[in-house]
């Protein structure tokens, strides 16, 4: 190492322009990396070559010997002193042999340098840091199959070329059992058609709370066509709920996802969709591909790949469902359907920690997905907030703070006394000061919407007082 430091000393002397200084910066910070991984032989041996103006000659370092052209077809970094560029078996600058498999480019969190691939920056010379690709994952992997199977099909035991003996279809067009890699599945063969499971109650088999679980095949990229395949929720008499759809263009290859589903017991719709951009680190291309929802009384979650990719609190129970696939695509089908009853309890990760009063609130959003109060008081024809509404507002808070990613619509309502032009502006009023009350509670603004419903929406007679006092409410609604 002495060897090292009068090398470098000579080098100071001896370059007075500015990219000498800058070899003898890079030079020292090599050798005290050198020095820290015990290869201080090897980098002085580096040393000397580039001392000696050797380094781009193309020598395999261990023989000395020059290499046939075909070494120089491919470059390596050094994993031991950085050096990048090598094209023999041997680092170039401090002969460490080149490994099987070279390390995963990193990025410096000292200079921001991108895609260093040895154990130090190639422009600082900082030490690769163990979380220096760290990234957060955003994904959801939560779901849980139901304990009871009420309905499986892997196709194993139909015969290619038949309709599959568990199915029935819809209408006109065909499917058939086929194929791909040895696993056998249902294949649409028209353009354009539905089926569903053969069932004991045709009309209504879903219970309140299942799992359904399918794959269904990406190609690669290549002339295969395009299509769209549906998840169909209906009631007994084909009454659409909504249904999640799967669109896969092979020649890209790429995909998205639809999404439209009903309110419970309302005309009223929720609509969704994910990108390209949301789902490529998702889908396997060339692979089959795990769909799963999750259902719980009111509460839907879709996952693709065991990534969730849907979660809505409330929305329409379904009775029955069918699978519906159009487009000309080669390989339009699914396989590995399966039906359980059961799933992941709803919100059972919520209930720990919540004082009595709290876990009310939290009951009620798990039942029926809102809580609903009368003990949030204002001053007559006023949007100040009472006093005694304090314990109120706090075990909402708190119930709040607990769920910080859920969203909550703040909904003021009034009874029927007065005209629209006083009461609807009231309310919204009165609910924006709600909502002002919790943030100073600490419950994040971003998670709250304050919607003013006026007297529009009565839970009670308004021709009595108590009636009135009923519809005299504020609701607090998970989206």
């Amino acid at each position: 190492m002495k060897r090292i430091a009068l090398l470098l000393t000579a080098v100071a002397l001896t370059c007075a322009s500015a990219n000498a200084q800058s070899l003898l910066e890079r030079l020292g910070q090599r050798a005290k990396n050198a020095a820290e991984n015990n290869i201080g032989d090897k980098v002085e041996k580096g040393v000397n070559d580039i001392l000696n103006g050797n380094v781009s000659k193309g020598k395999n370092q261990k023989s000395g010997t020059e290499m046939a052209g075909s070494d120089r077809a491919s470059q390596w970094t050094c994993p031991e002193c950085g050096h990048a560029g090598n094209t023999g078996k041997f680092c170039e600058e401090c002969g460490t042999k080149q490994p099987t498999g070279e390390a995963a480019a990193w990025d410096c969190p000292e200079c921001g340098h991108k895609g260093n691939t040895g154990k130090f920056c190639e422009e600082c010379g900082a030490k690769q840091s163990s979380v220096a690709n760290a990234t957060t994952q955003t994904a959801k992997s939560d779901f849980e199959r139901g304990s009871v199977i009420l309905f499986q099909d892997d196709f194993k035991n139909e015969q290619v070329g038949e309709f599959p003996s568990k199915w029935d279809i819809q209408g006109d067009g065909s499917a058939e059992t086929a194929v791909i890699n040895g696993q056998k599945y249902l294949s649409f063969t028209t353009e354009y058609n539905f089926v569903e499971p053969l069932m004991e109650n045709m009309k209504s088999y879903l219970p309140d709370v299942f799992t359904l679980e399918w794959d269904v095949f990406c190609s690669k990229g290549g002339d295969y066509g395009s299509s769209e395949i549906q998840l169909i929720f209906d009631m007994g008499d084909n009454d659409r709920v909504g249904e999640f759809g799967f669109t896969y263009r092979s020649d890209n290859p790429d995909c998205w996802t639809q999404l439209r589903i009903r309110k419970p017991n309302s005309e009223d719709t929720v609509y969704g969709a994910n990108e390209w951009e949301e789902l490529k680190s998702i889908i396997k291309v060339g692979q089959w591909n795990h769909f799963a929802v999750s259902f719980n009384k009111r509460a839907l979650k879709i996952y693709i790949n065991d990534n969730r990719v849907v979660n809505l609190p409330n929305v329409q129970a379904p009775e029955r469902f069918k699978f519906w696939c159009g487009g000309d695509y080669k390989y339009k089908g699914f396989t590995n359907v399966l039906l359980c009853a059961g799933a992941k309890e709803l919100y059972a990760q919520e209930t720990t920690n919540l004082s009595e009063a709290a876990k009310a609130v939290e009951q009620a959003i798990a039942q029926t997905g809102k809580f609903v109060t009368n003990n949030i008081l204002f001053d007559t024809g006023k949007a100040t907030i009472k006093p005694e509404s304090e314990p109120e507002i706090d075990k909402v808070a708190e119930y709040m703070k607990a769920n910080p990613t859920a969203r909550f619509e703040v909904q003021g309502h009034t009874d029927s006394q007065g005209s629209d032009a006083v009461n609807d502006p009231l309310s919204q009023e009165r609910a924006e000061a709600v909502v002002k009350a919790l943030e100073a509670k600490g419950v994040d603004p971003f998670n709250l919407r304050a919607v003013g419903k006026g007297s529009h929406e009565p839970i009670a007679d308004n021709a009595t007082d108590a009636g009135r006092a009923k519809n005299r409410r504020v609701e607090f609604i998970r989206k």
